[in-house]
């Protein structure tokens, strides 16, 4: 399959960037692509073999689906990797740069969306994560 990689510089401290992504009490202010979608639960056991599942829903209720997995290595403030689910894995790297933080995730393509529309949704939502951590400053 695939690698397709995003990335953002966030304008926070990486130990804020890190709480922001890993803690359910932020992930459900952020995990969404659109102002139509929300993320109404999330739940977080960030360490190896811990299981993660973040709940995605269109506001209209028309449809959702629960963004799930098992962490393989969790690496405080600096990496996570992830298989999905369906088998395919994620990684997540965090990296200071100048008292910024550059999220780069890497994740193997689903089959069922073409790649171009894979790469703008998630890197949709990593904007709105950015944008959600430099909003709390």
């Amino acid at each position: 399959m695939p690698i397709i990689e995003i990335s953002s510089v966030v304008a926070a401290p990486k130990a804020k960037v890190w709480e922001y992504w890993t803690k359910p009490d932020h992930i459900v202010n952020w995990n969404f692509a659109s102002p139509e979608w929300m993320c109404p639960k999330a739940s977080n056991e960030l360490v190896p073999q811990g299981k993660f599942s973040w709940r995605m829903e269109a506001k209209d209720g028309s449809m959702g689906f629960d963004f799930s997995g098992v962490y393989s290595e969790v690496v405080d403030e600096k990496h996570i990797f992830a298989t999905l689910d369906d088998g395919r894995t994620w990684e997540i790297y965090f990296e200071a740069i100048q008292g910024k933080t550059k999220v780069t995730e890497k994740f193997e393509a689903e089959q069922i969306n073409d790649l171009a529309m894979q790469k703008a949704g998630w890197q949709a939502i990593l904007n709105n994560f950015s944008q959600y951590v430099e909003k709390a400053n």
